[in-house]
């Protein structure tokens, strides 16, 4: 399926760690990278600094004057590159546009169990890169970034979240496993696997998370890209 929709917004997979979101007359990216279709956007989330999350090329392929760039601190200063406006946060930090109608939660995303090198994860907690909680016209998305299963997600009971985009891949981010277990304690209405079919990961680590949730009663959709 290439499009998610849930009351009203729409959800499309642009690819690896990517989304589209519309909803409320709002066009939202998070983490556009190497985009098919691109589509002008009013909100351009990004998760972190690795270039495929901080593309500055789809960016260019997205962003007007007027757009805003949500990122986290080791970020700052990017929306001068793009000639638009930024707002940059820290984890558990809190940003609502009343322009875009739009309210953004950033979260913490980091490894536990994923090292480059001994003793060295390839997202250090110390960073601040982020996952974020997207609400747009009443719907809560999770958007767990590059990220282990850590501790922080039993706080997000509490914002119910409808739709959780969990990466499955494994090595830089949850495997299949780990993530089906976030979803677990995160408790979405629907789980979509990401951080697959780019650099790392195939449809069959998307089926296999499919799979381990199959009777945990959260609805998992595989999305094909736009």
């Amino acid at each position: 399926m290439k499009e998610l929709e849930v009351s009203g917004v729409k959800i499309f997979w642009t690819g690896h760690d990517g989304f589209r979101i519309e909803g409320d007359g709002t066009v939202l990216y998070i983490d556009p990278f190497r985009l098919v279709s691109p589509v002008k956007a009013d909100v351009i989330l990004v998760t972190h600094n690795h270039f495929d999350h901080y593309s500055k090329d789809d960016i260019k392929k997205v962003v007007k004057e007027r757009s805003l760039i949500i990122a986290p601190k080791e970020l700052s200063g990017v929306e001068l590159e793009f000639n638009c406006r930024g707002v940059f946060l820290e984890p558990w930090a809190k940003y609502h546009s009343d322009e875009f109608k739009v309210t953004v939660i950033a979260v913490p995303a980091y490894n536990v169990n994923k090292f480059r090198a001994p003793g060295v994860p390839f997202h250090p907690k110390e960073d601040g890169k982020l996952g974020f909680i997207v609400e747009l016209a009443g719907v809560k998305i999770f958007h767990a970034g590059d990220s282990d299963n850590i501790p922080e997600y039993e706080k997000l009971r509490d914002y119910e979240v409808d739709v959780a985009l969990l990466p499955v891949s494994g090595t830089y981010v949850m495997t299949p496993d780990e993530a089906a277990e976030a979803a677990k304690v995160i408790r979405p209405k629907i789980a979509v696997p990401m951080h697959w079919g780019e650099i790392i990961g195939s449809r069959a680590e998307a089926l296999k998370f499919k799979d381990l949730l199959g009777d945990s009663g959260i609805e998992v959709k595989i999305l094909d890209r736009v």
